[in-house]
C-alpha cells in the first residue's frame, strides 16, 4: 500500500514537473516570439524613421540648393554694384520685352500663303476685282494687305500696280522691321555698360591701394572680381538678345520672300484674267 502511495506521489510529481517545464517553455516560447514582434516592429520603425529623415533631408537640401541659387544671383548682383548692375538688367528686360513683341507680331503676319493665292485666283475668275478684293479684306498679314493695294489700282493699269505692290512692299517691310534698331542698340549696350563698369571698379580698387599704402592680395583680388561681375552680366544679356535678334531677323527675311513671290504671282494673275489693262 505504502509502495502504491508513494509510486502515485511520485508520478503525480512527474507529471506536475513536465506540465510545469512545458508551461515555462510555451511562456518562453511566447515571450520570445513577443520580442521578436517588437523588435521587427522597432526596426520598421526605425527603418521608416530613418527614411523619413533621409527624405527630410533631401528636401532639405533640395530646399537650400534652390534657394542658394537666388540667393547667389543677388549676392552677385549686390557684389557688382546695383548702379552698374541696374543698366545692365534694364537693357535686359527692355530687350526681350521688344524680342517677344516682334516674335508675337510676326507669327500673326505668318499665314499660308499658297492657300490665300488659291483662294484670290478664285475670287478673281468667279467673282472679279471686287470678290478678290474682299478675301484680301477677311486675311491678316502684309501679303493680304499688299493684294488689297495691287487690286485697287486694277483700273489704272498693270503698270500702276506693279507700282503700288513695290510701294506698299516696302511700307509693309518697315512694319516688319519695327523696334530692331532699339534692339540692337540694347545687344550694344549691355556688354559696353559692364565693360564700363568693370574699368570704375578697377580704378576704385586702385585707388584703395594707393590709399592703404600697400598692395594686398585680398583687396585687388575683390575688387577686380567685383569689377568683372558687371562685365558677366553685361555679356550674359547680349548673348540673350542677340539670339532672339538673329531669330527675328530670319522670320522677317523668310516673310519677305513670301511678300515678293506673292507680289509676282499677282501681277501674273491680273494679266491672265485680265482684270487690268496692259
Amino acid at each position: 500500500m505504502k509502495k502504491t502511495v508513494s509510486s502515485f506521489i511520485i508520478a503525480l510529481a512527474m507529471i506536475f514537473g513536465f506540465v510545469n517545464l512545458s508551461i515555462a517553455e510555451e511562456t518562453k516560447q511566447a515571450n520570445d516570439t513577443v520580442e521578436t514582434v517588437v523588435n521587427n516592429a522597432d526596426e520598421v520603425v526605425d527603418a521608416a524613421t530613418a527614411e523619413n529623415i533621409v527624405a527630410d533631408a533631401e528636401e532639405e537640401t533640395y530646399e537650400e540648393e534652390g534657394l542658394s541659387f537666388v540667393q547667389t544671383l543677388k549676392q552677385k548682383y549686390i557684389e557688382g554694384s546695383p548702379l552698374w548692375m541696374t543698366p545692365v538688367l534694364i537693357c535686359l528686360i527692355i530687350g526681350l520685352a521688344l524680342s517677344i513683341e516682334r516674335i508675337v507680331y510676326l507669327n500673326l503676319s505668318s499665314i499660308n500663303t499658297k492657300k490665300f493665292i488659291d483662294e484670290v485666283e478664285e475670287a478673281l475668275k468667279s467673282g472679279g476685282v471686287e470678290a478678290a478684293k474682299e478675301v484680301c479684306r477677311n486675311t491678316r498679314g502684309p501679303i493680304a494687305s499688299i493684294y488689297y493695294q495691287g487690286l485697287s489700282r486694277a483700273e489704272e493699269g498693270i503698270e500702276m500696280v506693279e507700282k503700288a505692290v513695290v510701294s506698299y512692299g516696302g511700307v509693309q517691310m518697315g512694319l516688319l522691321e519695327k523696334g530692331l534698331s532699339w534692339l540692337s542698340l540694347f545687344i550694344a549696350l549691355a556688354p559696353m555698360l559692364g565693360f564700363l563698369g568693370t574699368v570704375i571698379g578697377m580704378i576704385f580698387a586702385f585707388d584703395k591701394i594707393v590709399t592703404d599704402g600697400q598692395v594686398s592680395p585680398t583687396t585687388v583680388a575683390g575688387g577686380i572680381k567685383v569689377s568683372l561681375l558687371t562685365t558677366v552680366f553685361g555679356l550674359i544679356a547680349a548673348i540673350l538678345l542677340q539670339i532672339f535678334y538673329n531669330y527675328i531677323v530670319s522670320k522677317i527675311d523668310g516673310l519677305v520672300n513670301e511678300m515678293e513671290d506673292a507680289s509676282i504671282t499677282l501681277v501674273d494673275m491680273m494679266l491672265k484674267y485680265k482684270v487690268a489693262k496692259v
